[in-house]
Parts: structure tokens; sequence; C-alpha cells
């Protein structure tokens, strides 16, 4: 039984993203359980507040939820072609102090997947995303990805995910995910 964290890339309260990830909470397959984390109250990194009062609560939060789950989900946003800013800001702040970032990162499975207004969904910030991922250390699944193009017409007034070609397809996306994290999580013991 694979226990996920998804974190949303937007801070938006109408974020098409956070729609896709309320949407994959829906669309886990028996058994699995999938966590949905925002970034809320995560402040720009500074390493000046880093060295006079530590890793924020928030911060530290969310980096003790991701190394104690088994996979993390990314659901990013593309802005100007690349990783938001937010996103990126609280990844990194997730990887302070440096001795800490294997215990969060390292060997950990992570998916990326990502929804857009655009025609193209989120092409360039998973691309974006692959180096990062790299860098960290974790171990990154390329089974399927999921752009989810033309966003204001695959989810209604209130965020539900209304495309059936979608829902399938996410469905497929988060089947193959959790197989990906079952797998390597075995080979581990």
């Amino acid at each position: 039984m694979a226990k996920l964290i998804g974190i949303t890339g937007s801070l938006r309260r109408g974020s098409f993203n956070t729609a896709l990830l309320r949407a994959a909470v829906q669309a886990m397959p028996s058994g699995s359980e999938l966590v949905a984390k925002t970034l809320h109250g995560i402040p720009l990194y500074d390493g000046d507040v880093e060295t006079a009062d530590g890793i924020p609560q928030a911060v530290a939060a969310l980096k003790d939820a991701v190394a104690a789950a088994d996979g993390v989900l990314l659901v990013t946003p593309e802005y100007n072609n690349s990783i938001p800013g937010v996103f990126k800001n609280a990844i990194d702040w997730m990887s302070r102090p440096p001795a800490d970032a294997k215990r969060v990162f390292g060997g950990k499975p992570f998916a990326v997947m990502g929804a857009s207004p655009g025609n193209f969904g989120t092409t360039l910030s998973q691309t974006a995303w692959l180096p990062v991922l790299r860098t960290l250390g974790t171990h990154a699944w390329f089974g399927d990805r999921l752009m989810v193009s033309r966003a204001p017409t695959m989810f209604d007034a209130t965020g539900a995910l209304i495309d059936p070609a979608t829902q399938e397809h996410l469905k497929r996306f988060m089947l193959g995910f959790v197989d990906f994290v079952d797998r390597s999580t075995a080979a581990l013991r």
C-alpha cells in the first residue's frame, strides 16, 4: 500500500493544478493513499533567516511529510515556459540544510504532472523539473506523462475534472506511479 504526498505548485484559490491534485486523490488505486499538500505558509528563501531562525515550521512540516511518504507527486503549473517560482522556492527550502536533503529526497520516487490553460499543457515546466529532480537524487518515474491542456474546458466551476478521457488517463497515470512506488520500496527491503 503506497502512501504518497502530492504537492500543488500554485497558491491560487481556483488553481487548475490544485483541482488536478484533488482529482488524483480520487483516482488513487484501492489500498493506496495520496495526501494533498499546498505551499501556503512557506516564505521566500533567505539564507539569513535560515541562519538566524532555522527552518520555518511550514517548511519543516512539508519536509517531514515528504520524508515519511513512499513517493511524491508534483502537480506543476507552467509560468513563462518553466517552473513556478513559488514551487521552486519550496523545494529549495526543503533541501536545506544540505545534509538533510538525502533524508527528504534521496532515492524517493517522484512523478510530475500538471494543467495549463494553454494548448501544450505543462510540457516545458515538467521538462524543467528534470535537472532539479536529478540534482536532489530522486528516483523519477517516466512511465507516463500527464499534461492537461486547455484546462478551463477540463474542469467545471467547482474544480471537478469533467473530461472523461483525462479522468481515464489520470487513473492510468496514478496506477502506474503507485506500481512504480511499490516496486521501488520493495526493492529497498
